[in-house]
């Protein structure tokens, strides 16, 4: 895939962006973050997955990647990490069944992105999925 992502960095400063590059490599997903004169990387069995991997390397310098797989309510189902790699998830709303409307690319961004750490998105995730949806 090889494609490249300019993401902006909450908690870094103004202007502060890094460029996050898409590899598959066979069954692996392998993710770069280029910001701050350095890289890090991250293999996993989807980007999404890649990802999360790479934000817990950010998270204790105080940053978090401004775009819908950080964001609280954006979490991907089962089939959207098997059947495509885990490039796009669904936003949640508690008590409300996911649609295909609330598909989103985990590396686009909007004005509803809630930036959150691994941890905080996984927590929402569990109650969505403890909570009856109408």
């Amino acid at each position: 895939m090889d494609e490249p992502h300019e993401i902006a960095l909450i908690g870094a400063g103004e202007d502060q962006r890094a460029v996050f590059t898409e590899y598959e490599i066979g069954p692996v997903c392998k993710l770069s973050c280029a910001s701050r004169g350095k890289t890090i990387e991250a293999e996993a069995g989807d980007f999404f997955e890649a990802l999360c991997l790479i934000r817990r390397q950010l998270e204790p310098e105080g940053l978090i990647p401004f775009c819908y797989g950080a964001s609280l309510n954006v979490y991907p189902s089962g089939m959207a990490r098997d059947m495509g790699a885990g490039l796009k998830a669904y936003r949640m709303t508690k008590g409300v069944h996911a649609r295909m409307a609330d598909l989103v690319e985990i590396f686009s961004s909007g004005p509803d992105v809630i930036p959150a750490s691994v941890d905080a998105q996984e927590a929402f995730w569990r109650e969505w999925l403890a909570t009856p949806r109408a």
